[in-house]
């Protein structure tokens, strides 16, 4: 009789390997999570194993969304205009500027990273950061303190903007 055993065993073992199987092809039905490298869908999806269950394909009329809120990301772009942009990230929210000297104070220079934490309009889904150097007696550029308030203030300034856009959105 062992040999019958074996067989059912062998029978349950195989059912319940395909009952996971198709549990976890129905988890991952959607479209998946986005990657951070890629940020496109994806996420394992176990019936591509077995060929079945495609993701949907993409059509050349699909546009991918910035992965924060735009109108964040849009005031902080109007904020900063006045400094150069060194780098932008719109599916990561980050806006990091380059160095800015201010022409009436040439021994000072600036530089800004702010980054945008949430899809929502909120305070606190907003993070500056500001870097000020100043000129030694040698002339060579030193990090120096920022005062307190300015990251504050320039926080201000971009979710007065993000308002701004948003109520011109909604007026029409």
């Amino acid at each position: 009789m062992p040999f019958v055993r074996g067989v059912w065993m062998r029978g349950v073992a195989a059912g319940a390997m395909a009952l996971s199987v198709a549990a976890l092809g129905a988890c991952s039905s959607g479209p998946g999570p986005r990657t951070f490298q890629t940020q496109e869908p994806g996420g394992f999806n176990p019936l591509h194993l077995l060929g079945g269950g495609g993701a949907k394909a993409s059509t050349p009329g699909d546009q991918p969304a910035i992965g924060v809120n735009g109108y964040l990301w849009r005031a902080t772009l109007d904020t900063l205009s006045f400094m150069p942009l060194s780098s932008a990230d719109p599916y990561g929210g980050t806006v990091i500027t380059d160095w800015y000297t201010n022409p009436e104070k040439p021994d000072e220079r600036f530089k800004c990273t702010v980054y945008i934490l949430d899809s929502r309009l909120r305070a606190d889904g907003l993070k500056v950061a500001v870097f000020k150097q100043s000129k030694d007696a040698g002339g060579a550029w030193a990090d120096t303190a920022t005062a307190g308030q300015t990251e504050t203030d320039i926080e201000n300034a971009i979710l007065t903007r993000a308002r701004q856009l948003r109520l011109s959105n909604i007026r029409g």
